[in-house]
């Protein structure tokens, strides 16, 4: 169903890939948008358990987009050092492919909210209160991930002695 990487000596693990969705504070998501163009924003995430989730407003264009194909896609960059010297980027990335969740349970809704929040700020007691501030107007959608492959530069992938 997904393809397989065509440079598969490049391939990160499963668990290399896995740790830079956890460390990772900024992804893309990338949507079908209006008319059939793609449509791609930036925005904070919390990895959990398979599971990507974000906070987004109620209506616009990304929500949109979910409403209409919940198929999406979802990259976040590690690294990215471009060498002028060499021609080259040193990078570090993961793409994830899964289907997106507008949440629309109370308790799922403040579950993602606090996950996400805490990835971010320490102070739980000022996250449940954000949480409960807000909670008319906030809207946190789970991605499922269905397929997840992390790639890095050849100049980064680690040289075996024979």
């Amino acid at each position: 169903m997904f393809r397989k990487m065509r440079r598969f000596n490049q391939q990160l693990s499963l668990s290399e890939s896995i740790e830079i969705l956890e460390k990772g504070k900024t992804g893309v998501l990338a949507v079908l948008g209006d008319n059939g163009y793609p449509y791609a924003v930036p925005l904070n995430y919390v990895y959990e358990n398979g599971k990507i989730y974000f906070h987004c407003a109620k209506a616009g264009h990304k929500i949109s987009a979910l409403q209409n194909c919940e198929k999406v896609s979802f990259c976040v960059i590690d690294k990215d050092d471009v060498s002028a010297e060499e021609i080259t980027t040193y990078f570090r990335s993961v793409i994830v492919f899964g289907k997106a969740e507008i949440l629309t349970e109370k308790e799922d809704i403040m579950k993602a909210a606090r996950i996400l929040g805490l990835k971010y700020c320490k102070n739980a007691d000022f996250i449940d209160r954000e949480i409960r501030h807000f909670m008319s107007t906030l809207c946190c959608v789970k991605i499922s991930v269905e397929h997840m492959t992390g790639k890095q530069a050849k100049e980064l992938v680690p040289k075996t002695e024979f």
